[in-house]
């Protein structure tokens, strides 16, 4: 039997998430003063940013099934940042409290500086409807 190739993996998914995080916050700091938008393109930071956590728990633990603990360790501490950074925005959001919103966008650009999106870019508009998505969870 041969192996089964997911097209879609761990670091896939992670890499598309990140560059939709970096696109929203872009929209995000365009947004002139805080409106429906701009909670659908928040909310949609704070969720993407559990879900790249996930990937990062799906990639660890096939490392931990070799018994690479120490690279699972490190790689799990680098993407920390991730679900901090994504709860922190969620509680902001959910109090309308906008100026932890903005600090919490730039420290999320810092760590995303290096992700880079094509100017002529299929990721479209991933953010619609994600504040009644997070106003559920």
């Amino acid at each position: 039997m041969s192996r089964i190739y997911d097209p879609d993996n761990a670091g896939k998914q992670r890499a598309r998430l990140s560059k939709e995080v970096v696109l929203a916050l872009q929209e995000l700091m365009r947004q002139s003063s805080p409106d429906d938008i701009s909670r659908d393109l928040a909310a949609f930071v704070s969720i993407a940013l559990f879900q790249i956590y996930q990937t990062v728990e799906q990639s660890v633990v096939a490392w931990e099934k070799r018994g690479y603990w120490l690279k699972a360790d490190r790689f799990r501490l680098d993407w920390e940042w991730s679900t901090l950074l994504g709860e922190k925005m969620r509680v902001a959001i959910l109090n309308d409290d906008w100026p932890t919103v903005a600090s919490t966008a730039v420290q999320i650009g810092q760590r995303l500086m290096k992700v880079k999106i094509p100017e002529h870019h299929r990721l479209g508009k991933p953010w619609v409807g994600a504040w009644k998505q997070l106003a559920k969870m």
